[in-house]
């Protein structure tokens, strides 16, 4: 078995060579959100590439098309489930929040001021930076974003 050696929020991880990312996170109990089950079809385990980007495996179509309907505006966003590790040198960052894990939730949040970024579950679309007041808007952008992503995509 070959490892490679990547960095994780600048935390040193052993990975098998041609592992998921994905499976790295969990081998590592590093939490992260999956809801398409690891098929790509969410942007629930995104992270963003910060160095290294030649050490993964190229973008899949699945992810390509994936990223086509979310809102993730940082350069080098990629999907866990479906980028593998092929060298080292690999530096990784997660996105920094909490998933909101449903519209209620959210909603339960208004007119409160957002502890964390507060992130969509399934497009990683920044719904309410941290420090920020949460409105009703935010409800419904979620609940917009929620629907244009169910319209293209059947998660179950």
């Amino acid at each position: 078995m070959t490892t490679v050696t990547i960095s994780i929020d600048s935390r040193q991880v052993e990975a098998e060579h041609n592992a998921t990312l994905l499976s790295v996170f969990k081998a590592n109990d590093i939490l992260i959100n999956q809801i398409c089950g690891g098929q790509g079809m969410c942007a629930s385990c995104h992270f963003f590439v910060v160095d290294g980007a030649d050490a993964l495996t190229p973008p899949t179509v699945q992810e390509q098309m994936t990223f086509q309907f979310t809102n993730i505006e940082r350069p080098g966003a990629r999907l866990a489930c479906q980028t593998r590790v092929t060298g080292n040198g690999v530096a990784i960052e997660l996105p920094k929040g909490t998933f909101v894990e449903s519209e209620q939730d959210l909603a339960q949040e208004i007119g409160k001021r957002a502890k964390q970024t507060l992130i969509h579950p399934m497009t990683g679309e920044v719904l309410v930076e941290a420090g920020k007041l949460v409105m009703r808007s935010a409800v419904e952008k979620m609940k917009e974003s929620s629907n244009k992503f169910a319209a293209n995509f059947s998660i179950n």
